[in-house]
């Protein structure tokens, strides 16, 4: 496995500067001394320009063939994931790939496999494993404050009336919420409670012109106990974030971690106030009153990484794990497939 050069530093090359890039990994790199951005593939070059100074724009070609590049991110749609992880573990780089991992679990075990192979890190960016309120509903869980677990909710809404013009909203693989959205609340599900006994699933196009889906319902069965998953578009009064029912209690928490708005608002880790909720929304268990939630810390996964990367650890996100996340995507996604069916 390839080691940190003399001077201690892995140096990134970022394909890819939208959202993901431009709001997620940029600024969580610019925090961690193992790394630095050397260069990024984007059509957007006066934005780099902006943001990052000194930092070069480059092809894909030119970012694989450049020696100097230790670590390739890709945060581009999710049709090109698997192609481009694949080219940047050819060129001998470890990789970041933005979720979802992949769009079927064949292309998830065939990266998984190279990486091994070529033995390097490959990991997948699913941050939300350090949002703050799932971090605080993990802890719960895991010391047993709730008892004997009956059912768990995890709602990822929003009010977005409009179908928008921009590829997660467009036909084909990958697009809709399910892939977007749904990547998340089924990695944290996983997270808690490992791979389900069986799923059943039921997406929808709910909103006028849309091409993707834009609602789902997920529900993951283990034993007794209940996992539902859920996300619209249109939802005025969104639901609790969490909802969690056991035998010796129940936990809710209402509204989103804040790091994703701190990081588009300028907030780093490290500045007063990362990741940090107001009392006010914090959850709340219906026998013990108010449970304070863990700060959120995205910075962990780009730490864990540059440990992984000098040989000292684990990634963050394993290639296996986060191939589980495809493997129940995929069973919804055949599960929500349009069926001739008649009234009883």
């Amino acid at each position: 496995m390839a080691l940190s050069r003399s001077e201690g530093v892995f140096r990134v090359g970022l394909i890819g500067y939208g959202l993901a890039g431009a709001s997620f990994h940029a600024p969580l790199l610019s925090v961690e001394p193992a790394f630095h951005l050397s260069a990024i593939v984007t059509r957007s070059a006066e934005a780099v320009a902006r943001d990052w100074p000194g930092v070069r724009v480059v092809s894909v070609d030119a970012l694989l063939a450049d020696p100097e590049i230790d670590l390739v991110i890709v945060a581009t749609p999710n049709d090109s994931h698997a192609s481009l992880a694949e080219r940047a573990l050819l060129a001998g780089k470890h990789v970041v790939v933005e979720k979802p991992f992949t769009l079927n679990s064949a292309e998830a075990a065939r990266l998984g496999a190279l990486a091994k192979e070529r033995g390097l890190c490959l990991t997948v960016f699913q941050n939300r494993r350090w949002d703050g309120d799932f971090l605080t509903v993990k802890r719960l869980v895991e010391e047993g404050k709730l008892g004997k677990l009956y059912s768990f909710e995890s709602h990822f809404d929003r009010y977005r009336p409009q179908v928008k013009k921009r590829w997660k909203e467009e036909a084909g693989p990958g697009g809709g919420t399910l892939w977007d959205l749904g990547a998340h609340l089924v990695d944290q599900a996983l997270q808690l409670f490992g791979m389900p006994d069986s799923i059943t699933a039921d997406v929808a196009k709910q909103r006028e012109g849309a091409q993707a889906v834009d609602w789902f319902h997920l529900l993951l069965r283990y034993g007794e106990m209940r996992v539902i998953l859920r996300s619209g578009s249109v939802v005025h009064e969104p639901w609790p974030r969490f909802v969690l029912h056991g035998e010796a209690d129940a936990f809710t928490k209402y509204g989103l971690d804040p790091q994703e708005e701190q990081l588009k608002a300028g907030l780093r880790p490290g500045m007063a106030g990362w990741g940090a909720e107001p009392t006010e929304r914090h959850g709340r268990l219906s026998r013990g009153g108010n449970v304070p939630t863990i700060p959120g810390s995205y910075e962990h996964f780009y730490r864990q990484l540059a440990a992984a990367m000098s040989g000292r650890g684990e990634v963050p996100v394993a290639a296996e794990s986060a191939a589980q996340v495809i493997r129940v995507l995929e069973a919804a996604d055949r599960q929500s497939q349009p069926r001739v069916s008649g009234v009883m």
